[in-house]
């Protein structure tokens, strides 16, 4: 049974999935007056987990050649035969992925379920299929699914999209091309052989290492925005301490690209989202300014 549940687990991408939800989460709750129920929330966080892994399956489907190429995916299930691809598979994604959508539309509203596809349309079709082999913009573009998540959050509540939130949806779509490349330069071997066109693969290390830092730059300051629309300290606070530690990380990488640095700045991203997205739902309980969540 465990076993079972943990490659379920890994093809469903669930725990991506489970961060991708907490960014529409932080969404709502970043929006002025969202007074939603407790079946309106949970609803929302249930139709982006399914369709964030409706759109993980959907991309080790397609990818398990790539996957099967690279150290780091080479045991995933469609890679290894536990799971045979096939039209059953591409079947019960679509189920999932309109399941999501209907029950976004049904309980919230049109806006939220729009959001919800637009998310795991991004990441399945846009960023796997038509670019992540063609382009080194894959992962720049692809970068919206997070995005959306966000912008169905806000959306469940506000239809009219709240300035605050709008600048996180921001935010995500900023910090996650850092935060790939940097995985990408941990693990350039791996993508240079599967022939895979991320930055570092493209331009070397170098260079990818500053770009890295200017895109970092880039998302912590415009991370901060939100406290001049309604966010409080705390918000702030986390910010501040997770943006400046992302910063120095890629500092750090510009210093002295290579894989060993790259992989710091990778969980020094995971670390800055973590913080930005705790405070971020949490900031409105503190602070006293409405959220709901």
């Amino acid at each position: 049974m465990a076993a079972a549940f943990s490659q379920l687990h890994n093809v469903f991408k669930l725990r991506i999935g489970f961060a991708i939800m907490l960014t529409a989460l932080a969404g709502l709750a970043m929006t002025p007056n969202a007074h939603l129920s407790v079946v309106e929330i949970a609803a929302l966080a249930l139709a982006v987990l399914i369709s964030a892994a409706a759109a993980g399956a959907l991309n080790q489907y397609l990818e398990r050649d790539l996957d099967g190429a690279m150290a780091r995916t080479a045991g995933r299930p469609f890679v290894t035969g536990v799971y045979k691809a096939g039209p059953k598979w591409l079947c019960a994604i679509f189920l999932l992925l309109a399941g999501a959508v209907i029950l976004a539309w049904s309980v919230l509203n049109f806006a939220t379920a729009l959001y919800v596809f637009l998310g795991a349309f991004f990441y399945g079709v846009v960023y796997t299929l038509w670019l992540k082999r063609r382009s080194w913009l894959n992962i720049v573009i692809g970068g919206l699914s997070g995005s959306f998540a966000v912008l169905a959050g806000v959306a469940a509540a506000d239809p009219g999209l709240a300035t605050a939130p709008v600048l996180l949806a921001v935010v995500l779509f900023l910090w996650t091309p850092p935060h790939f490349w940097s995985l990408a330069m941990a693990l350039h071997k791996d993508y240079a052989v599967a022939k895979v066109p991320m930055l570092p693969v493209v331009i070397g290390d170098g260079p990818a290492a500053r770009v890295i830092l200017a895109h970092t730059v880039a998302l912590v300051g415009l991370s901060l925005l939100p406290a001049a629309f309604g966010m409080g300290w705390l918000y702030l606070a986390g910010a501040l301490v997770g943006g400046s530690y992302f910063i120095w990380r890629a500092v750090d990488l510009v210093r002295e690209p290579g894989p060993a640095r790259a992989m710091k700045t990778f969980f020094a991203s995971l670390i800055q989202l973590t913080l930005l997205l705790a405070t971020a739902i949490a900031d409105p309980w503190i602070s006293g300014l409405g959220g709901s969540v």
